[in-house]
Parts: structure tokens; sequence; C-alpha cells
């Protein structure tokens, strides 16, 4: 309680406004009506909030001190213009329209600068003319009746047309920040994303490396060559946009050496492929399906482990499918970053062409995605 009353003490200070009122009152500089409560009330909380808003925001306004300075000119530009206006009581007065006019540019500048800063020659090309227009009429055409007549038949509206296209482009302008905004926030995520794929694989391969080192094997030195290429590859062709799909398979049959390394138990790895090569794919998709399908189906599986990997083109796609048994008893319920990541990534890089489909049907995994050949 006492934090919140500290963090809003400016509006126990504002209440001094009270007793301000009834002293001010009581010397007769203002009256304070008895037989209005609503209105004494209203007006008590107006200055009430004028008060105590300034304090409480005390440093946001030292922060913004050449803004507020620029709101209270164009305040004492407006109060001047309806003085002018009402001392002089002249009908279109020159003087008045040109301090309106300042203070609706400053207003605007106000709200958007950058786009007043941008497109200031378009605004002046319309707008000046339109005012030496106007000074002509009002100043230059035969006296005020005569100005009266023509204003009667000259459509004076053109003088606000300019401001719906002006507003056109400012929202296109806006739509524009918004669809680089998005686009800049995709390329980022991405980034992230494929952050994530790198460590995650490399940690499982590593542990594999671990096994044999462990045992001391012979072909130790060949899964160090062949993760050495694996790692160059992510690390180098997988921050690419895009890469040819042989570079995939190259690297997709590096990884089904390594598990072919290290199983001793009876595995059947295939991997058919019947694609133009020189297409091309963003890269490190395919692998985060391979690395899920020995994870989760031959690792589960003491004897008759498959997994049938297939790779082929249509018309208009690239059709990636994997088919692997697995231990129903030994099936994983969580879900992994890798597949999480993937769709990610899909989403990001194909939209809407693409397609991801995976059936379980007894104790057989089939995954398959299709990818736009021109996405």
């Amino acid at each position: 309680m006492v934090e919140y009353i500290k963090k809003n003490r400016a509006f126990l200070i504002a209440l001094i406004i009270i007793p301000i009122f009834y002293m001010l009152d009581y010397f007769g500089v203002i009256n304070i009506p008895e037989d209005e409560p609503l209105e004494v009330i209203l007006i008590t909380l107006f200055w009430w909030w004028v008060i105590a808003l300034p304090i409480h925001n005390y440093n946001y306004l030292k922060r913004k001190g050449a803004t507020i300075l620029k709101v209270i000119v164009l305040i004492v530009v407006f109060i001047v213009a309806l003085g002018v206006d009402t001392l002089m009581d002249m009908p279109d007065n020159p003087v008045t329209f040109i301090l309106l006019m300042g203070f609706w540019i400053g207003v605007v500048y106000l709200l958007i600068p950058t786009f007043i800063n941008k497109y200031w020659k378009l605004i002046a090309l319309i707008y000046i003319p339109l005012f030496i227009y106007f000074l002509y009429l009002r100043l230059f055409s035969g006296g005020l009746e005569a100005y009266l007549e023509i204003k009667k038949e000259f459509p004076f509206y053109v003088f606000f047309l300019p401001i719906p296209v002006l507003f056109f482009v400012w929202v296109y302008e806006q739509w524009k920040w918004f669809r680089n905004l998005k686009a800049e926030k995709s390329k980022t995520e991405l980034s992230l994303l494929r952050t994530q794929i790198n460590p995650h694989f490399f940690f499982n391969t590593l542990n594999n490396l671990y096994a044999l080192t462990v045992k001391q094997s012979e072909k130790a030195p060949e899964v160090i060559l062949k993760l050495s290429d694996m790692m160059r590859y992510t690390i180098y062709e997988g921050e690419k946009d895009m890469v040819k799909i042989k570079d995939e398979i190259e690297y997709l049959n590096n990884y089904i050496e390594l598990h072919k390394i290290r199983y001793k138990k009876s595995v059947e790895i295939t991997f058919n492929h019947d694609v133009d090569t020189s297409l091309t794919i963003a890269p490190l998709l395919y692998i985060i399906l391979l690395e899920n399908a020995f994870k989760h189906g031959i690792e589960t599986l003491a004897e008759n482990a498959f997994v049938h990997i297939n790779l082929n083109e249509e018309t208009d796609f690239i059709i990636f499918s994997i088919e692997n048994n697995f231990d129903p008893n030994e099936i994983s319920l969580s879900k992994g970053i890798g597949l999480q990541n993937l769709k990610r990534r899909l989403s990001l890089l194909y939209k809407n062409k693409h397609e991801l489909k995976v059936d379980v049907s007894n104790n057989l995994y089939i995954t398959t995605l299709k990818i736009a050949k021109h996405a």
C-alpha cells in the first residue's frame, strides 16, 4: 500500500487544487456556484488531472522536453489565430488562414515527422500554389465583396482534395513498413531456428562418435572425417537461402553412413533418389526427418529395423518420403525441437507451397514432405 501511494503521490499532491479554489473564491477571484455541484466537481477533476499528470510523468516530460515545447508553441499559435480572427472579425482573414495553416502543418509534423520529411516537396508542390491562389483571390480580386461573389461560384473544396491523396500515400507507407517489418522478423526467426538446429543435430552425432571411441573402434577416424564434412556443410551451406539438391543428397548419405558404421544389429537402410540434382532447396530440411526415423525407429528395435528413403520429383513438386518401423512400446510422446523447428521453417520459407504429412499405422511410420519446385 505504501509503495502504491508513493508511486502515485502526484495525484495526492494535486489535491491542493481544492483549497486553492476555495481561497480564490474567498478573495473574489473566481466564483464557485453553490447550485451547480456537478459542474464544480467536473471542473475540479479536470484541473486535478491537469496538475497531477505533469507531476506524475515528470521524468517522461523531462526526456521529451523538445516535444512538449513544440506542443506549447502550437497551442499558442492556435490561441493567437482565434484571437486575431475574433478581434479583426473579417471573413476568411488571411492572417488567421496563415496561422491556422501553420498550426495544422505543425500538428501533422509532430505526429508523422518521417512522412513529412520524405514528402515535403510533394506537399509544398500541392499547397503553395493553392495558398498563393487563395491570397490572390482574397486580396487582389477587387475587394471583399468581389471575393465573396467569387467564393459562391468557385469550388473551394479543391483546397481539401490533396488531403485524402496524402492520406492514402501515408497508408501505403505504413503498409510497406509493416510488410518490411514482417519480412525482417521472418528473416531473424529463420536465423534463430538455424542456430537451434545445428547444436541439436551435432549433439546426437557426437554421442555416436563417443560410443565408438570408448570401444576404440577402428572406424572412429572415418566417423570423424564424415562428421567434419557434415559440420562444414552445416556451418557454411546451412547459412545459405538455397542449396543444390545434390549437396543435400551427399549430406544425407554421410549421415546414413555414420549410422551404418555404428550399428551392429540387423538394419536395412535404402536411399533411392531420382531427381534433377540441379534443383535448389532450402538447406537442412530433410536431415530432421531422417534423424527422427533413426532416433524413433531403429533405436527402438532390437532386430529387423529398416528405413526406406525416397527422393523424387513430380511436375511441380520435390517429394521426400521416409518409411520406417518402430517398437510401439518404446514410442515417445514428447515432441522434439527438431520437428517443431522444421514445421516453423517450412511455414516461413514455403508458406502454402509445401505439405508435410505423417501417417502412423501399427508399427510403421511414413513421413512425406512435398515442396514446390519454384516456391
